[in-house]
């Protein structure tokens, strides 16, 4: 296991954010500019070669996604929706000129934008998995009227075992065989309007679950089985995908993989570049696994606002709950001072967060505890700015999507 991780203790990492922010009222979260940059280093490190396409997702700050998009080894940006790429891509002051939205759209307005201007629409790539899809696309801007428009087939991941009675992974596209691959490019090449120049294939499976989770090591070791059976049939499927839509149309990239996978995934021929984002700020999600350990880049701070009982604080929101399966693991994790918890009975409030821990006793009202988020960019719907930290010092803050009027679902 190659490890980024800081060499500082934490208690040195919880008084230095307390000192660096210390004229600063929270709610407030500050980005680690040093460890951002170590993460970013180690993903090229384990890409071996491949480009990496950043997730915006998991990211949500322009000013964040430029700096990555400036080390060598990154490339383009995969976004989650259509208005949030042609944010990202129009203009002469783009963040990029090669973004992928990694969701199927359905929003009319943000298509006919997109139709509307020929240098965006080569820009944007619109992802696909079906012919009602494509149906829908042209109800909204029939191929006469919009330039064609960029076309990406997104090919199902998962693991279907038992005659296909059991599914392993998330449930994304229809489109799951080489067969059925090959004959949505198909459909594409015999229309108007589009071209299909890329496809994806996101291995949720593998990526985006712990294979080392902490104190539990029997689900450590059917979650590693479990993808290394997978990843062995994913990675004849979708080198014989890939050579099925390769046979109809001239592809420009072949994505895949995630922070969780990334060398698994880059070692495959087929693919041609990697996504990752979470990998950069490192949330509590991405510290269970072998293969990689980051340096907790994002973190955020809630004040102490009562103290209700010997041992207990409480402070003022909190609430910051990650998407996802409900359950513990989706809930902030109080990091500094060191050995808070939430308490079983409340979790972590919309309005105050009720903690306990050896440290409580140390704390009054007015001091701060610090959160780390169990998911990446979802920090980012909270703050409108991240407040960036080098070494010791502040040196500024970025907008989050949300600081500059941005709410893109």
């Amino acid at each position: 296991m190659t490890s980024v991780a800081s060499t500082r203790s934490g208690a040195d990492d919880g008084a230095r954010l307390d000192r660096a922010t210390a004229s600063l009222d929270p709610p407030l979260a500050v980005l680690d500019l040093d460890a951002l940059d170590a993460n970013a280093a180690d993903l090229v490190r384990r890409a071996a070669g491949k480009s990496i396409r950043v997730a915006s997702k998991s990211v949500r700050s322009r000013g964040v996604l430029r700096r990555v998009l400036a080390r060598p080894g990154f490339a383009g940006v995969l976004a989650y929706s259509l208005p949030e790429a042609l944010w990202l891509a129009e203009g002469d002051d783009a963040v990029s000129t090669d973004v992928v939205v990694g969701y199927p759209s359905a929003d009319r307005a943000a298509l006919r934008r997109l139709a509307a201007d020929e240098t965006t629409a080569g820009r944007v790539t619109l992802m696909v998995d079906s012919v009602a899809q494509l149906d829908f696309l042209d109800s909204v801007v029939p191929p006469g009227r919009r330039p064609d428009l960029r076309l990406c087939v997104d090919v199902d991941a998962s693991l279907r075992a038992v005659g296909g009675r059991v599914h392993v992974g998330v449930r994304r596209s229809p489109v799951h065989s080489p067969a059925q691959a090959a004959a949505l490019a198909e459909e594409i090449a015999g229309r108007k309007g589009v071209r299909l120049v890329g496809v994806m294939v996101y291995e949720a499976q593998i990526a985006g679950v712990q294979d080392a989770p902490a104190h539990r090591p029997v689900r450590g070791l059917a979650v590693r089985r479990m993808q290394a059976l997978s990843g062995r049939e994913l990675a004849g499927r979708r080198a014989a995908a890939v050579a099925a839509v390769a046979e109809v149309a001239d592809l420009e990239f072949v994505n895949g993989g995630g922070t969780g996978s990334v060398e698994r995934t880059a070692a495959e021929d087929a693919v041609t570049e990697v996504a990752a984002g979470s990998g950069l700020y490192n949330p509590v999600l991405f510290d269970g696994y072998r293969a990689f350990t980051g340096r907790p880049a994002a973190f955020f701070a809630a004040p102490v606002t009562r103290v209700p009982a010997p041992g207990t604080v409480t402070v003022a929101g909190g609430g910051w709950i990650a998407s996802g399966p409900p359950g513990a693991d989706r809930l902030p994790v109080p990091t500094y001072p060191a050995g808070m918890r939430w308490l079983p009975a409340e979790g972590v409030g919309e309005v105050q967060t009720p903690l306990r821990g050896p440290a409580a006793s140390r704390l009054s009202v007015g001091d701060r505890v610090w959160f780390r988020h169990a998911k990446a960019g979802e920090i980012c719907e909270h703050v409108d700015e991240l407040h960036t930290l080098v070494g010791d010092e502040l040196t500024g803050a970025m907008p989050t999507y949300r600081g500059e009027g941005k709410a893109f679902g």
